[in-house]
C-alpha cells in the first residue's frame, strides 16, 4: 500500500507555479552545494544527483566499464545483495534511479519524509560502498551484452554510431558509451571499482532537492549522504574537434526503409545567439508539424511520416542534427528537399509568422516541464550544470520571447551552413 502512496504521491504533487518557483541555494557544513525548493505541502522529497564525466571517463581500453559499473550500483551495496537492496527500497516506499550518458552520471531519489532517513542510508550504501559482487557483475554484464547484440541488428543504432565515428574523431563521443562486445566482456571487477571512483566523485557533483525539507535540514543530509565520496575523480576529457564533410556516408543494411541522420556543426549553450538559434531550429525541423522540414518533406511530398532536427548539446562539443526516414526508393529525394531547405532558411531566413508561432510554442509548453517535484529536481541539476543562474526558470520565456526575426535570420546566415551537412544513411538507398 505504501508504494502506491509514493507512486500517487510522485505524480500529483503539489509543486509552485513555475514562474513561482524559489531555488536557494545550500551549502552544507562539509562544503557540498545543493539547489534546494522547499515544498512542505506533501511529506515528500525528490533528490537529483549528477556526477559530471558520465561514460566519457572510460580508462583507455575500457569502454563501457562505466555503464556497467552505473547498471551495478544497486545490485549490491554494504551488507546487501540484490535482492536485498529492492526488499529495503520496497519496504521504505523509496524509488532510486541510476543512468548514465556521455556527459553525466546521474541518481534520483524519490521518498517520503517519515523515511528519509532510512531510505538516505540506503541509497548512500549504493553510491559509497558497492559490492560488484560476481553473480551480479555476471547477470548486469550479461543483459548490456544482450542489448549490444540487439543494437547490431538496428539501424539507428548503426547510424548514430556510425555518425559520431566520423563526426568525433578520437574523442569518446566518437564510440558508445555502453562499449563493444568484445571490450564489455573483458571487464573486470577490478575496472569497475576503478570506474566507480572515477565518476562518483565530489568534484563534479550537482545537488538538487524539491520537496519536504528544509534548507537547515538538507546541509547535514548532503554530507551524511555524499560526504564519504572521493574528493576527486577521473580527469574529465577535453574539447572534441569535430568534423563533417558535407557528403553522404551509405551503410549497408538489408532493410526496406532506409535511415538517415545529418548534422552540421552547433553553436553552444552560452552562445549570446542560442535563443536565436534555439527558435531557429523550431522553424526549420524542431516544430513538429508545423516546421519546414515537416511541411515540405512528409506533408507536400508524402516522403517520411517524420523529419526532424534538433540542437545537440554536449559538454564538449555542440552539434545540430537531424533525423529522418524513407523508402529506399525515396531516401535521396529526401535527402535531396533537406538540403535545399536547410540551403534555403540560410539564403533567405524565416518569415515573421514562422517566427512567432515558434516562440508561442516554446513559451507554451514550457510550463509543462515543472510537472512534479522529480521534474524540478532534474531541471534544477541541468541548470547548475550548464551555468545557469537561479532565476532562469522565472526568466527562460523573456529570453525566448525577446528573440526578434532579424535576430533569426541573422543567425541562419551564420549558423546554418549546407555544404557541411553531412549525412549517414542505413539501409539499401538508392540514388544516394
Amino acid at each position: 500500500m505504501i508504494r502506491l502512496v509514493l507512486a500517487f504521491v510522485a505524480v500529483v504533487v503539489a509543486v509552485p507555479a513555475w514562474a513561482e518557483i524559489n531555488i536557494k541555494e545550500v551549502t552544507s557544513p562539509g562544503g557540498i552545494k545543493a539547489w534546494l525548493v522547499e515544498e512542505p505541502s506533501i511529506p515528500f522529497v525528490a533528490m537529483e544527483l549528477r556526477f559530471r564525466g558520465g561514460t566519457s571517463l572510460d580508462a583507455a581500453g575500457k569502454r563501457g566499464a562505466t555503464n556497467l559499473m552505473v547498471g551495478l550500483l544497486e545490485e549490491g551495496a554494504g551488507g546487501l545483495d540484490a535482492q536485498g537492496f529492492a526488499r529495503e527500497s520496497e519496504a521504505l516506499a523509496a524509488q532510486f534511479g541510476y543512468d548514465s550518458n556521455a556527459d553525466a552520471v546521474s541518481i534520483s531519489a524519490r521518498f517520503l519524509t517519515e523515511n528519509q532517513d532510512e531510505a538516505l542510508d540506503l541509497l548512500r550504501l549504493s553510491l559509497v560502498d558497492p559490492t560488484f559482487p560476481e553473480v551480479a557483475v555476471e547477470r548486469v554484464r550479461s543483459q548490456v551484452l544482450s542489448g549490444l547484440r540487439s543494437s547490431l541488428k538496428d539501424p539507428d543504432k548503426i547510424a548514430g554510431k556510425r555518425l559520431s565515428a566520423l563526426t568525433y574523431g578520437d574523442h569518446p563521443y566518437a564510440t558508445s558509451g555502453e562499449g563493444t562486445i568484445e571490450s564489455v566482456s573483458a571487464l573486470t571487477r577490478d575496472d569497475l571499482v576503478a570506474a566507480h571512483k572515477g565518476a562518483l566523485a565530489k568534484d563534479r557533483l550537482f545537488v538538487g532537492v524539491v520537496g519536504d525539507v528544509t534548507a537547515e535540514e538538507l546541509g547535514p543530509m548532503l554530507d551524511a549522504l555524499l560526504g564519504d565520496l572521493p574528493e576527486t575523480g577521473a580527469p574529465l576529457p577535453g574539447k572534441a574537434e569535430v568534423s563533417f564533410s558535407g557528403g553522404a556516408d551509405v551503410v549497408d543494411f538489408d532493410t526496406p526503409q532506409s535511415v538517415a541522420l545529418f548534422a552540421q556543426p552547433g553553436i553552444h549553450r552560452d552562445d549570446e545567439d542560442f535563443f536565436a538559434a534555439y527558435v531557429l531550429n523550431v522553424v526549420l525541423g524542431g516544430g513538429g508539424f508545423e516546421s519546414r522540414l515537416m511541411n515540405e518533406v512528409r506533408k507536400k511530398r508524402g516522403l517520411t511520416y517524420g523529419v526532424y532536427s534538433y540542437l545537440v548539446l554536449r559538454d564538449q562539443a555542440d552539434i545540430y542534427m537531424g533525423s529522418v526516414s524513407s523508402a529506399n526508393n525515396r531516401i535521396a529525394e529526401s535527402i535531396s528537399v533537406i538540403r535545399e531547405e536547410w540551403a534555403k532558411m540560410a539564403e533567405n531566413g524565416a518569415t515573421e509568422e514562422e517566427v512567432e508561432k515558434a516562440k508561442a510554442l516554446l513559451t507554451g509548453a514550457y510550463p509543462l516541464r515543472f510537472d512534479g517535484n522529480g521534474a524540478i529536481a532534474t531541471i534544477m541539476v541541468g541548470m547548475q550544470m550548464d551555468g545557469m543562474p537561479r532565476d532562469y526558470i522565472v526568466n527562460r520565456n523573456d529570453y525566448v520571447n525577446a528573440v526578434t526575426v532579424e535576430d533569426v535570420n541573422r543567425v541562419a546566415k551564420e549558423l546554418l551552413d549546407p555544404d557541411a551537412l553531412t549525412f549517414v544513411v542505413v539501409g539499401k538507398p538508392e540514388g544516394v
